[in-house]
């Protein structure tokens, strides 16, 4: 899970005070989440959790042409999705207090990630 809070804050630039901004990701074995952003335990222990609910292992997989991950890779992306729209006010985004905007990585080995970023307001 890769904090990305920061970065799409930063894009923002103040150039719209008020709207709505889009995040998509362009790939099917990566999502997008906002989840707690305090403390580094929530990241490991979501990651072990769909590890144990989308297992590796799992012998009725035959969708693994880029190897054991590539099909639970898929599924986890499916449950957690790939956009998110967050509100925007005084050019920054409305998150809550321990709200971070994650990058999750689904893949063993992780490649590059396209996030689209669309902002409508004023």
């Amino acid at each position: 899970m890769h904090l990305i809070t920061q970065k799409i804050d930063d894009l923002l630039d103040g150039s719209v005070q008020a709207g709505l901004v889009h995040l998509f990701l362009q790939h099917t074995s990566a999502s997008l989440c906002l989840s707690e952003n305090a403390d580094p335990s929530v990241r490991s222990d979501a990651e072990h959790f769909l590890n144990d609910l989308v297992p590796e292992t799992y012998p009725k997989f035959r969708h693994t042409y880029e190897g054991a991950d590539d099909m639970p890779s898929h599924l986890k992306n499916m449950l957690l999705g790939t956009s998110l729209t967050i509100p925007v006010g005084n050019g920054r985004l409305l998150l809550g207090t321990w709200q971070g905007i994650y990058l999750f990585e689904h893949r063993d080995n992780a490649r590059s990630r396209t996030i689209i970023m669309t902002l409508q307001g004023e």
